[in-house]
Parts: structure tokens; C-alpha cells; sequence
């Protein structure tokens, strides 16, 4: 909505507001406003027995009706008022506690994406937990800090992932609708593509395409399913994670700093194209935003940038951090945290800087792919890992030059600086089980700021 100046009386007002984009009917939504005082009822319809979501439906469904609201805002809300046709009469009246719901085109709704209504496909309840065997233990193929999640197979034969709330999950119903506004507006190759949701009683759930090989964790780091990925898998996986992140940040309408980029968190299809996913930390930037800062640290050590680990802050740039890490991982099949080497306790990053520094970083390689590996596109990889998880964030590329760097042979690219995080452990922080009992490869942890 923008204003026109007003030659209206002060019992019409009709021409104060004006749209700025013309309404499509079957591609429209809705905005909230609050603290307004209600339209002009001359050209309105109520039911006392509806609810607010059957109002919303009976609203979108006519494509004459422009808004809608409770009929009663005690005790929760009850009833349905729809207006039709244009709003008369509205202006900010900060006593009104009834909200309005008013129709708007679906261009309108992306840059109020903090508080609109999400359009997605509703999955009933029955449905997913027909498709789940009733949430069977046997079905569960994975476990988060959002809570477990399940294979499913709908009647008519897809194949589901189901995300489902736990309430006793570290993360909760915020970080769930982050993930439905965020994934509900992005579609690329590269990104998981969200099916639907079950918002039914206190069941929070996100349906998703099934990922039949998992994700990437449960290949390399597994002594003997890596050796079903060979070299010419893990670069394309490395340039399809490269390409999905590009898009987040570049080449979506929406700017989008994921914050928990790991290798659980990408998941890999049918013919091992890798899909990133989970977006419940994910952040949206505006416009002119570099940076953003937080005190609620979250995400997984091993994967967090210096400045975000330390500081809270967060950017662009600790995603490149992030996806460093995981091409380093890719390369040599190992995890950054949980290395640990006979001649120093440095991660797997200072591990791959002191072999860069002493002219032998092929022996980063994993063992297995020893035979199927490209010289030049190990060496770019490596180069590139690092170029990736320099400590400063102003000296790390663009995923844009990632993305050209890891596709282009015979490029000179510029040499790294060392890593963050280059400070030896000590023997018993480096030591596997001790590692393994501080956290979890595959959890995402709170971690306060430090004063």
C-alpha cells in the first residue's frame, strides 16, 4: 500500500491509501496490520460459528473479498467478518486490539516476509502419520537439535521426509516458521525442496523431498561408504554446494545468510547431487546489510567462523568459512574437529595450512581416492578450502569467485592466508573420545557470548 493525499471527509477516506500493485486473485495473500480501526462495514459478511483459518479460505477463495478479521476478539477469537470490494474508513487507532488480515498481490509479500502468512501446501495429520507408520523408531533416518526425522511414502507413492518439532527440542516453532518463510520462496538445483507442512494441535512438522543416499557426513567420514564416492563425486558435491550457497546469497530475490552450513546438513538425491538444507537458523539481509551481530550464538563448532564463534557476528563471509570447511572435509575425509595427527593438535584446517606451507598438501587426500583423483582439481580444491577459512572475513572470496575458481582450469589464484582457529590443542582436547563426548558432528549447540 502507498498514500495519495487525502481530499477525503473524515467519515470516508477513501482516497487516502491506493495499491502499488494491482491484486492477481489467484496469486494473492494476505498482510496483518494491527492497531488500525476497522473498515467501513457497509460492504462486509460475518459468521459467528467460523474460525480464523476457515475465514482466511472463504476470503482467498473469493476473489472479491479483501479482507478479513475475527468477528469477536475476546477469549482468543472467535467468528468471521470478510469485507469486499475497497476498504473505507481505515486509520491507525492504537486501542484496537483486532487484527486485519488484508489481501495484497503475492509481490507485496516478499518484503514483509517477517509477517506474512505463508502460503504452502497443508498436510494433515492422519496423512503423515499413515506415511510414517505412526512415526515409527524404525522410520527415523535422522536426529537435530529441531527434533527427529522420518522416512515416510504417501498413499499415492511419493516419498517423504518429515521434520518433526520435538518438545523437548533446543530449537522450537521460531526457527520452524524461519524455515518455512525462508525455503517457501527459493527453488535451485542445489537447495531441498520443501513439500509441504502439518500445523495440526501442538504438531509442528515440515515435509520434504526424500534424499534416498542421505547426507554427506554418512559417506565420508565412514571408513567403508566412502569408497563408493569417488573423486569426480566429491567435486561435483563440492561444486553443487558452491553453486546452491551462490544462490542464496547472490541470486535469490532474497539475500540469505544460512549460519549451520555443515556436511549433515547436506543431503545428497538419487544420483548424489547434493541439496543443502535445514534454513531453521537461516538469516535474511536487506538490501545495503554486510553484517549482522547476535548475543544467542548458534551452530556447530568445527563449522563457525572465527568472528562468529567469538563475537556474533555473522555475514556472508562466515558461510564462505563454512563451506571451506566442508571442501577440506571432502578432500581429505575427515572432520575438522575431531583430527588429530602424531606430530601436532592443530584441527584438520591447521593440519591442511602446514602442509600448504610445506609443499605437501596432496598428502591431505584421502587414502581412498588415491587412484581416481585429478591432481590439478585436488590442488585447486585445497587452494581454494583455504582461500575460504582465512581468519579475516575481508580476506575471504565472494562465493561468486568460489564457484568461477572451482569450474575453471588453469586460473592463478591468490595464495591464502593462514586459517582461523590456528592454535594447537591440547593432547586431551584433540584426543577422539574426548572430542566425540564435547559434541556431536551433527548437533547444533547454543554458545553464550562471552563478555
Amino acid at each position: 500500500m502507498s498514500s495519495q493525499d487525502p481530499q477525503e471527509s473524515a467519515a470516508d477516506w477513501s482516497s487516502g491509501c491506493v495499491r502499488r500493485t494491482s491484486l492477481d486473485c489467484n496469486q494473492d495473500g494476505f498482510l496483518k496490520f494491527t492497531g488500525i480501526k476497522m473498515p467501513d462495514s457497509r460492504n462486509s459478511w460475518y459468521n459467528e460459528s467460523m474460525n480464523l483459518e476457515e475465514c482466511e479460505k472463504m476470503c482467498l477463495a473469493d476473489c472479491n473479498c479483501t479482507a478479513y478479521s475475527n468477528l469477536d476478539v475476546r477469549n482468543g477469537g472467535s467468528g468471521c467478518l470478510l469485507w469486499f470490494g475497497e476498504l473505507i474508513d481505515i486509520r491507525e487507532f492504537s486501542q484496537n486490539e483486532q487484527d486485519l488480515y488484508v489481501r495484497v498481490a503475492a509481490s507485496e509479500l516478499g518484503s514483509e516476509v517477517e509477517n506474512e502468512d505463508i502460503e504452502l501446501p497443508l498436510f494433515d495429520l492422519v496423512t503423515v502419520s499413515t506415511a510414517t507408520e505412526n512415526f515409527s523408531s524404525a522410520n527415523v533416518i535422522g536426529e537435530g537439535g529441531f527434533g527427529p526425522v522420518y522416512k515416510g511414502i504417501l498413499q499415492n507413492g511419493p516419498e517423504i521426509a518429515v521434520k518433526r518439532l520435538s518438545k523437548y527440542s533446543g530449537q522450537g516453532v521460531q526457527e520452524l516458521k524461519n524455515e518455512i518463510v525462508l525455503i517457501s520462496k527459493l527453488q535451485h538445483r542445489n537447495l531441498v525442496k520443501l513439500l509441504g507442512c502439518c500445523l495440526e494441535g501442538d504438531e509442528r512438522m515440515l515435509i520434504y523431498e526424500f534424499m534416498p543416499n542421505a547426507s554427506l557426513d554418512y559417506f565420508i567420514f565412514d571408513p567403508s561408504r566412502k569408497t563408493s564416492l569417488a573423486w569426480k563425486d566429491r567435486f561435483e558435491i563440492a561444486m553443487g554446494i558452491s553453486r546452491g550457497l551462490l544462490y542464496l546469497h547472490q541470486d535469490s530475490r532474497l539475500k540469505i545468510i544460512h549460519r549451520d552450513l555443515k556436511t549433515s546438513n547436506i543431503l545428497l538425491d538419487s544420483d548424489m547431487n547434493a541439496k543443502i538444507s535445514d534454513f531453521g537458523l537461516a538469516k535474511i539481509f536487506g538490501g545495503d546489510q554486510v553484517e549482522g551481530k547476535t548475543k544467542r550464538v548458534i551452530g556447530t563448532y568445527g563449522y563457525m567462523s572465527p568472528e562468529y564463534a567469538v563475537d556474533g557476528k555473522y555475514s556472508v563471509k562466515s558461510d564462505v568459512f563454512s563451506i571451506g570447511v566442508i571442501i577440506l572435509e571432502i578432500v581429505s575425509g575427515r572432520k575438522n574437529r575431531k583430527f588429530h595427527h602424531l606430530e601436532h593438535h592443530h584441527n584438520l584446517l591447521g593440519h591442511a595450512w602446514l602442509l600448504w606451507t610445506e609443499g605437501k598438501v596432496l598428502e591431505l587426500i584421502d587414502e581412498c581416492l588415491k587412484e581416481s583423483f585429478s591432481e590439478s582439481q585436488v590442488l585447486r580444491c585445497i587452494q581454494v578450502g583455504l582461500l575460504c577459512v582465512q581468519k579475516l572475513p575481508k580476506d575471504r572470496p565472494t562465493m561468486a569467485s568460489v564457484v568461477f575458481w572451482l569450474g575453471n582450469e588453469g586460473l592463478v589464484l591468490p595464495q591464502p592466508k593462514q586459517p582461523g582457529f590456528f592454535i594447537e590443542r591440547n593432547s586431551m582436547e584433540s584426543s577422539e573420545s574426548t572430542d566425540e563426548a564435547y559434541l556431536s558432528n551433527s548437533m547444533s549447540i547454543t554458545v553464550l557470548e562471552p563478555r
